[in-house]
């Protein structure tokens, strides 16, 4: 038991301080990258793209032109249809509803008592 006791107080300790030591190291590489001087890249010409040979002319083509499509024929209009008329029902009368006020009130369920369980003293 004692062993117990002392990796449940040890293990968070140690996660603490392990994770306190990354973040301070972090902090100093930081800045050591910001202390430093890079040394100066001299800067290279820009190439510059040789000039595109003019596009070639495309000669014009005529339009065509399209043969007059001959009229749609008349389609006579279809009756329409009639349809039997719908049986009318009565309507329904709902009875009320009884109000909030009025509605019964249901007993509390009651658990029953559990035993409470022994636990040993330890010394």
């Amino acid at each position: 038991m004692a062993s117990l006791r002392f990796l449940t107080f040890f293990s968070p300790l140690l996660l603490i301080v392990t994770l306190s030591l990354v973040a301070n190291t972090s902090r100093t590489e930081a800045r050591r990258i910001l202390e430093t001087t890079l040394p100066k890249v001299p800067e290279l010409p820009k190439p510059e793209l040789p000039e595109l040979p003019p596009l070639p002319k495309v000669p014009e083509l005529p339009k065509p032109e399209l043969p007059e499509l001959p009229p749609l024929p008349k389609v006579s209009e279809l009756p329409k249809p009639e349809l039997p008329e719908q049986p009318s029902f009565p309507k329904v009368e709902l009875p009320p509803l009884p109000k909030p006020d009025q509605f019964p009130v249901l007993p509390k369920p009651e658990l029953p008592e559990l035993p409470k369980p022994e636990v040993p003293k330890f010394p």
